[in-house]
């Protein structure tokens, strides 16, 4: 679904990535783990089309979309949750929902039934403002605007950031859902690694902007990784 190889990213004269390859396969979650500052949201950012790369390569489904504005990879399928949610703070509930029209076509704009099964809240306040919900609601509404997209690959920013434990667990289960569906793939960056460790198939451990570690599910059991996040 994805392949990115040997990538590289600048900000001015630093650089933020170095030789970063990663891969993430349809009915999958790929977590990237790593400690503040790594460059995990700079990776994120990069392939959703927000920041230009200096070098390597990102394929999506086969194709080359290294350059290709944000709005033609959303069109191809890949929905992007930022850090900090970024919903519309003025909208509503329902209008924060339908700006993930933006890339359908015609006949596919109206919210899939599964946004309220995952996150029924939102139901219940399709009229209030975005601004006017907690936190973690605000990560469930920003989770459900891309799934309102119908994405192939599903690419969220630290979902547990500043969130209360009971909304951890509804996000760790729609993640959950989504990856047994089979028809999409998630890409997945977290520093909770108890929510990481529950979810992953595969995972990548960054430090200075560089992969140190990498390996499958089983790997995530022993105390390496864990260490390598707390020091």
């Amino acid at each position: 679904m994805l392949s990115v190889d040997n990538l590289s990213l600048y900000y001015g004269a630093a650089q933020a990535l170095r030789g970063i390859s990663v891969t993430a396969s349809t009915g999958e979650v790929t977590c990237v783990l790593g400690r503040n500052g790594v460059g995990k949201t700079s990776l994120l950012r990069a392939i959703a089309g927000h920041r230009p790369i200096a070098g390597g390569s990102i394929h999506f489904e086969g194709r080359d979309i290294a350059r290709l504005k944000p709005f033609e990879r959303a069109a191809l399928g890949i929905a992007y949750v930022p850090q900090g949610r970024e919903i519309f703070p003025l909208l509503t509930v329902k209008e924060n929902l339908e700006t993930g029209f933006a890339p359908l076509k015609r006949g596919d704009k109206k919210i899939p039934d599964e946004v309220f099964e995952l996150f029924p809240v939102l139901k219940s306040m399709l009229g209030r403002r975005g601004g006017d919900l907690s936190g973690g609601q605000q990560q469930q509404l920003a989770i459900g605007r891309a799934l309102v997209t119908r994405p192939r690959l599903l690419v969220l920013d630290e979902p547990t950031e500043g969130i209360q434990p009971s909304i951890i667990k509804d996000i760790g289960r729609a993640i959950t859902y989504l990856r047994e569906r089979k028809d999409m793939a998630i890409l997945l960056v977290e520093q909770y690694f108890d929510f990481a460790r529950d979810l992953a198939d595969r995972f990548v451990v960054m430090e200075r902007g560089e992969i140190v570690q990498h390996g499958d599910r089983s790997a995530l059991e022993g105390d390496d990784v864990r260490q390598r996040l707390a020091i």
